[in-house]
């Protein structure tokens, strides 16, 4: 693995016991000694802290900040002029078929947008961006700062413990907080379906964050293994996975993050990649949906399960985009995309697993109740 990036975190791993394994061109940690099950479980119960510092942290900067609103609303379906200061939203890169080139979390810093994308993406959408923006808007991928995602139940016990200003942060708020001396910049988010915290921090001082936290009895590390089977029973998609370039946000059951103003009808509606085949589902519904899964049994239906309509029918309806078990579920979990006529829940369907049809039901997604501060 040679010639993988390391994160700033590395050596604290190795340190922690955890197997290394690539990731999305770096060494990444896929789970420590306590094992992807009591990793998953611990984050559901009290407070895990993920090494994400692969993900491309990106700021966005001209004098005019309205100018940067409306070069970034060129590029993505979302109402970015009218986040308020110290806000964040989610939000996705479309293509000129409507389909998603990345998803992202984008913030508004007052001077400037801060934008946090996908590791395996943020070379492209570097360029994606500059290529829109240059030279009137500055796009300065951070190389000097790594992302910590503290996440569960506890997460503001413990990082309240550190600054007692964390607790009066919103689900979505974003702030420059001191940590241990050290001003990190904090959202009130994360992708465990958990309340939590991401913070990003300067490199140099990565590592002793992570060990303060890592102190407090409540906090484990956990590793990507956990983070995976964490999301998915979240119902929160996996880039490359559940969406990609050639999946629309309407197919993928996000509509909900565009905004009004954007859709027909609003005050800045299209102007981005994609806008009329986005626009017409969204007005006239999508052919395919992305689902809940719940197969019998104890067997994982994993991706490119094929999905049936019958125990004999021919021709799949569909197939599974991510699956595995679901340790907070007690079973098998998955999601995947099915004909919309297939897609209602409690609709019995029936995956092929080495040969043989298993029975599978359409389900609601998320698997688990999410535990956001409201």
């Amino acid at each position: 693995m040679s010639d993988l990036n390391r994160t700033p975190l590395y050596d604290l791993h190795l340190a922690l016991g955890a197997k290394m394994v690539p990731f999305a061109g770096y060494e990444m940690p896929v789970q420590y000694p306590m094992g992807v099950m009591k990793e998953h479980l611990h984050c559901r119960g009290e407070a895990g802290l993920f090494d994400v510092s692969h993900m491309g942290q990106v700021i966005l900067h001209a004098d005019d900040m309205a100018q940067v609103g409306a070069a970034l609303e060129r590029l993505v379906p979302q109402d970015v002029l009218g986040l308020a200061e110290n806000r964040q939203r989610y939000g996705f890169f479309t293509n000129e078929a409507g389909g998603i080139e990345d998803d992202l979390m984008f913030a508004n810093r007052g001077d400037h947008l801060f934008v946090v994308v996908n590791a395996a993406c943020k070379q492209a959408d570097v360029a994606r961006m500059t290529d829109a923006m240059a030279p009137d808007i500055s796009v300065r991928l951070l190389e000097d700062r790594a992302l910590l995602a503290l996440q569960g139940p506890k997460a503001q016990a413990v990082l309240s413990e550190v600054n007692p200003a964390v607790s009066d942060m919103a689900f979505m708020d974003v702030a420059t907080v001191s940590l241990g001396g050290v001003d990190c910049w904090v959202s009130r988010s994360g992708y465990t379906g958990e309340d939590g915290y991401e913070i990003s921090v300067p490199a140099p001082d990565a590592a002793a964050l992570a060990e303060r936290l890592l102190g407090f009895d409540a906090v484990e590390p956990i590793g990507l293994g956990a983070r995976d089977s964490l999301r998915l029973e979240a119902g929160l998609c996996l880039y490359g996975h559940d969406i990609d370039a050639g999946t629309t946000p309407v197919e993928a059951g996000l509509s909900w993050a565009i905004q009004k103003v954007r859709r027909d009808g609003g005050a800045r509606a299209g102007g981005f990649p994609g806008s009329k085949v986005i626009q017409e589902q969204l007005s006239d519904g999508a052919p395919r949906k992305r689902v809940g899964l719940t197969p019998e049994g104890r067997a994982p239906m994993r991706e490119g399960t094929p999905l049936y309509s019958s125990a004999t029918s021919q021709s799949p309806i569909g197939a599974v985009t991510s699956g595995g078990f679901g340790p907070s579920v007690g079973g098998p979990v998955a999601m995947g995309y099915v004909a919309t006529e297939y897609a209602t829940r409690g609709t019995d369907l029936f995956g092929e697993l080495r040969g043989k049809r298993l029975p599978v039901q359409v389900t609601a997604l998320p698997f688990v109740a999410p535990g956001f501060k409201r």
